[in-house]
């Protein structure tokens, strides 16, 4: 398999470069597969793995090249080749040496023509006119086809003349507009810059540089580009760049009216926001893993007649043996919490320990349960701690100083088909979310889910899936807000006291995987749409599990009523107020 760097690619010595060989489906993605495991990493290898019969490229986009190069998975066969992208300016330095002013061969005149053009081409861009930008990128741009680097632009006067000119109203000091600006072309031409190998679809995973990349090299090689939606790169980048509620709705219009951003900032907007418009306008086709992602995505600029939804998708067998231990433990135990049964119920908290996930909440949720008397369970908190290490130690330290090391445990990254049969109740958090993996690895074992209402969770959890005739299983879990501390709490003590509810939630909590989130499923759609595709056809929709708003709940917690829950309503309304210290917790 076939991977090198950006300036062994360049080197042109013929011996010491391999050639890409055309394949029939090119994967593009930031940080992940094969060098990562978990979330769009395990999708992508599904993937890989579901399609023996197409010849697989992975375009792979990194920070830097420092970044992890060893197989975190069993590569298959198909997959012919890694193709490496990095971000950083420092693995682009000797380029942009080798591109001074005086490569653009032109006179000052001239160049302050190109400057001209060039913001008038960023303006047509943020007016939603994406051909002048395509077409600059054609003769400035692409390596195949330009006649000057627009590169050596950027370090003219009459570049910096114009520039200042243009944000001579925000205010912006000559220093801090020139580093903006060199970091813009940077990324830029990280992406911009490369020949890429042919494919005949480029799959994105995400909006944002993979995206763009897809659609750069789908141009080069007279590709079709299908664009997945794991969550809503352009709302999640500018929420973590305002340090703000992850689930604030974000749309194409913000940029351009919040008074409350400075110029940096509103600079950033604009660089996500309209990367992300000319992305949605360059797909063929979109798929988005739960139905509210299409309307949030319409507001960044996303065309609902591309959409289609493509849920995640388990291997329900690899759970088949913690989902048979997990049974006859449960049958051996006479029934968690009866008198003379066992005392103590075994909570999985799974997950990166980052701020989003929500744990140092979880950890307050115990010691008011504790304090409350409820004593009989564990929590085992599984994930690993490199990516945000100082989080990762306040949450050690909140525990500890909790006093609560008899009932939480740190156990670091852990299989989880492997472990998840010997667990009663999965807990997850969060404020934000795609369609997370483990839960719905632990729906395939049985478990029932706490969670909170963001991203594709209700989807998940709550809502009344039909996919065609035939009941459909019920909810399968709780719901609670974000930074309900007390509402974590409750929803365990619920759990524990109510059997009946336990059981429902555990009967429904499989039937939702095995009818609507096989793997399978998720696989065939996606051959399908890879089918179209090559054929030169939009896909036609595919069928997929639809989701009813009937009515909607009042509150967020689901109550159990002569054994069985109350009518699925709303877990929560648009525009909930986040409880007090929410916003704080989530920040640090």
């Amino acid at each position: 398999m076939t991977a090198t760097t950006r300036s062994e690619r360049r080197s042109g010595a013929a011996a010491s470069r391999p050639d890409y060989e055309p394949v029939d489906l090119a994967i593009v993605a930031e940080s992940t597969y094969p060098y990562l495991r978990g979330g769009v990493s395990a999708v992508i290898h599904d993937i890989a793995c579901a399609n023996p019969d197409r010849t697989v490229g992975i375009i792979h986009i990194a920070w830097d090249s420092s970044c992890p190069t060893e197989h975190a998975y069993e590569v298959p066969p198909q997959v012919r080749w890694v193709y490496p992208v990095y971000l950083s300016m420092e693995d682009h330095v000797e380029d942009f040496k080798n591109a001074p002013a005086s490569a653009l061969s032109l006179s000052p005149a001239q160049r302050r023509g190109l400057c001209a053009e060039l913001f008038a081409t960023l303006d047509a861009l943020a007016a939603g006119e994406f051909e002048p930008m395509w077409q600059l990128y054609d003769r400035l741009l692409n390596p195949r086809t330009r006649t000057s680097p627009l590169w050596s632009l950027l370090g003219t006067q009459e570049f910096m003349a114009a520039a200042m000119q243009r944000f001579s109203a925000s205010g912006i000091a000559f220093a801090d507009l020139f580093w903006l600006l060199r970091e813009f072309f940077s990324l830029a031409y990280a992406i911009a810059g490369e020949d890429y190998p042919q494919a005949r679809v480029y799959h994105s995973h995400t909006t944002g540089y993979a995206g763009l990349l897809a659609a750069i090299a789908a141009r080069q090689n007279r590709g079709r580009v299908l664009l997945t939606e794991h969550n809503l790169y352009t709302r999640d980048t500018i929420n973590i760049l305002l340090d703000r509620n992850m689930n604030t709705v974000v749309t194409a219009a913000d940029w351009r009216i919040d008074p409350a951003l400075d110029t940096a900032q509103r600079a950033w907007m604009a660089w996500y926001t309209e990367m992300g418009r000319l992305i949605y306008d360059a797909a063929d086709h979109i798929t988005y893993l739960y139905p509210a992602a299409i309307a949030e995505s319409r507001g960044l600029g996303s065309d609902p007649a591309k959409a289609q939804i493509v849920p995640n998708g388990m291997l329900i067998d690899k759970f088949e043996p913690a989902r048979q231990r997990y049974l006859a433990r449960r049958a051996g135990l006479g029934g968690l919490g009866r008198p003379g049964g066992p005392v103590t119920w075994r909570l999985a908290y799974c997950a990166r320990l980052v701020p989003i996930k929500g744990l140092i909440d979880l950890i307050s949720s115990v010691a008011e349960l504790v304090r409350s008397g409820v004593t009989n369970f564990t929590l085992d908190v599984m994930g690993h701690a490199e990516e945000l290490p100082d989080y990762a130690a306040e949450c050690y330290q909140r525990a500890d100083e909790l006093r609560l090391s008899e009932f939480v445990k740190f156990r670091g990254n852990t299989n989880m088909a492997q472990v998840l049969g010997d667990f009663d109740m999965l807990i997850l958090p969060s404020y934000n979310e795609g369609q997370p993996l483990v839960v719905m690895e632990a729906m395939a074992v049985g478990l029932p889910i706490i969670g909170t209402p963001v991203g594709g969770m209700e989807q998940l959890i709550l809502s009344s899936l039909d996919d065609g005739p035939g009941a459909a299983p019920g909810p399968c879990g709780l719901l609670v807000r974000p930074g309900d501390v007390a509402g974590l709490a409750d929803a365990v003590r619920q759990l524990i006291a109510d059997q009946p509810l336990y059981r429902f939630f555990s009967e429904n909590s499989r039937n939702r995987i095995t009818q609507f989130f096989e793997l399978e499923k998720a696989m065939g759609a996606y051959r399908k749409i890879y089918s179209d595709l090559e054929r030169g056809t939009a896909a036609p929709p595919v069928t997929v599990p639809r989701q009813r708003t009937a009515d909607r709940p009042r509150r967020l917690l689901l109550r159990a009523l002569d054994r069985a829950p109350a009518p699925a309503q709303e877990a929560a309304a648009p525009g909930w107020e986040e409880p007090a210290g929410a916003r704080e917790r989530q920040a640090r």
